[in-house]
């Protein structure tokens, strides 16, 4: 797969009830949008036309913002009156102002709020509407080609054929953009169906010159040219299962040598059919929830939270690392969730009254309602909770997934792609529980859940590493393969000195691509249609 492009967000701003601040006649408004990148300056990104007389303008001019799901985005829209032609807005009236996140508005996809002045009041009756589109071409077009008589190229057997498309670029290159796999010894080969972006092929132009080589596959590299021809999407989308579109793989050194030359082999194009496919904003903006579960490590290992050393030690300003990885994934999260409120689970601690060692116990010890209000609910519920339990082991992860695997196997019923599981755990070092949470992690890969693992502390998270898919499938102990990797692993002390978002960028970058293979590959639509 090609690196994602970054998700391009349009944004279009509309105003009621402006101040009016002109004398016979109304205000001429105007919006400027302005970011803030991790806690800096607010820097002017850029502003809509003015619009004369109106209290209750439209703007034209949309503005286009890159958009991270793994980073919290501060934008600030402040509405102007412009009476003079300078450029500068300190000499204009101010009309009033909203502050919120990126976030905030592609998860309503319709955000309305009033606009306040620069004391917090409200500015009269105004408000702002922004809605969000995404920018994009999510087409895909879906292939299925076969082969036949394609000339041998090896001298035992035949030939190892496999096909490179190419797109040709402005300035006349051209760049591979798709090969498909290798049929072994076979001058009649049929390929696996294949899928390849509309804008990856042909730059969505349907007339745009497509290159299509077929090779002889040699392990040492040396892969020989059978043959190739050029077509066009529009050419190519024609085909149908009755009806292939056919073409003649010319081998053009071969073809300057033979005189009665005809061909290297027919290929054969049974399907070409153009879909379209759900982006990770489609989902969001079409009503699909983001549910963030927390699960706190009490195991004994990391030391008497009175201790200074121990990690549940509260700093005097309040902090430790469970609290910052809390903070840091959370505050991300929370824009995506629309009640903001958030089970929070700890493991491995006797807990009261009985002091019984306990995998899953709500950290509020309200197992009714293990829900705490917003990020800072989790916060001070964890510190309420810290001097009431006894830290035990062992070390078990099993319980927890299971638990939101329930609430996310629940949740398949509704047959869309209305939910979305995310469970944060955080965990100073070696799980032994090992085989269970195997197979707990194989059977939540196929529900709507990703997990993230934030290692704190210095121990070593060889069996964490193991269960974060990158490098190979993780397997259950009866050998059962994940369909998806829904593990991330971090280990905390790679972020001691990083700001404190480099940790969520970090964890959370992989998720909105986990949301989206999850939802293809079980054809779920988003409950609302976002393009409506």
């Amino acid at each position: 797969m090609a690196a994602q492009c970054v998700t391009k967000v349009e944004l279009t701003i509309s105003c009621t009830n402006l101040l009016d601040k002109d004398v016979g006649s109304k205000s001429d408004p105007l919006c400027v949008l302005l970011q803030n990148s991790s806690g800096q300056q607010w820097y002017e990104v850029d502003r809509t036309e003015r619009v004369k007389n109106s209290l209750n303008p439209r703007f034209a001019k949309k503005f286009l913002i890159d958009y991270y799901f793994e980073l919290v985005q501060k934008l600030k829209f402040g509405i102007y009156d412009i009476d003079n032609k300078t450029y500068d807005l300190s000499d204009d009236d101010f009309l009033g102002e909203l502050e919120c996140t990126l976030g905030q508005i592609v998860s309503s996809r319709t955000l309305t709020k009033p606009l306040v002045l620069k004391n917090g009041k409200p500015a009269g009756k105004g408000s702002i509407t922004i809605t969000a589109e995404e920018v994009k071409d999510n087409r895909v077009v879906i292939f299925e080609l076969e082969a036949r008589k394609l000339d041998n190229k090896d001298f035992f057997g035949k030939s190892d054929p496999y096909l490179e498309f190419h797109k040709q670029t402005g300035d006349g290159n051209w760049v591979m953009v798709h090969r498909t796999e290798v049929i072994k010894n076979n001058l009649n080969p049929v390929w696996r169906p294949f899928k390849i972006s509309l804008n990856s092929l042909c730059y969505s132009d349907m007339d745009k010159s497509i290159k299509v080589e077929c090779y002889d596959y040699d392990g040492d590299g040396s892969h020989d040219l059978i043959g190739s021809f050029q077509t066009t999407m529009s050419k190519l989308k024609e085909a149908s299962r009755s009806s292939p579109v056919e073409f003649e793989c010319i081998n053009e050194k071969k073809r300057q040598k033979k005189k009665n030359y005809k061909n290297s082999g027919i290929v054969s194009v049974k399907h070409c059919e153009i879909i379209v496919e759900c982006t990770f904003l489609d989902y969001i903006m079409g009503g699909c929830q983001l549910n963030f579960t927390v699960g706190i490590d009490f195991t004994g290992s990391n030391g008497d939270p009175r201790s200074p050393d121990s990690l549940h030690y509260l700093s005097p300003n309040g902090v430790n690392e469970y609290l910052t990885a809390i903070w840091s994934v959370g505050m991300v999260i929370q824009d995506y969730d629309t009640d903001k409120m958030f089970p929070a689970f700890g493991f491995g601690a006797q807990i009261p009254p009985s002091f019984q060692v306990s995998h899953e116990f709500p950290i509020n010890f309200n197992p009714s309602n293990p829900f705490c209000n917003g990020i800072q609910g989790i916060v001070d519920a964890y510190r309420a909770c810290l001097p009431q339990v006894k830290l035990y082991g062992p070390t078990n992860f099993s319980p927890i997934i299971n638990h939101v695997a329930r609430f996310a196997a629940a949740a398949t019923q509704q047959q869309t792609a209305s939910q979305y599981f995310i469970l944060l755990i955080i965990t100073d070092g070696v799980i032994t529980d090992l085989d269970q949470t195997r197979a707990a992690i194989v059977n939540a890969s196929k529900l709507p859940m990703s997990i993230i693992i934030v290692g704190v502390g210095g121990a070593d998270f060889d069996a964490m590493e193991f269960l974060d898919g990158d490098d190979g499938v993780l397997r259950s102990p009866s050998g059962e393969p994940a369909v998806r990797d829904i593990v991330q692993f971090v280990p905390f002390r790679k972020f001691q000195n990083s700001p404190k978002e480099a940790l969520a960028q970090c964890v959370l970058a992989e998720v909105p691509q986990q949301v989206v293979n999850y939802f293809s590959t079980y054809k779920l639509q988003p409950p609302k249609n976002p393009a409506a």
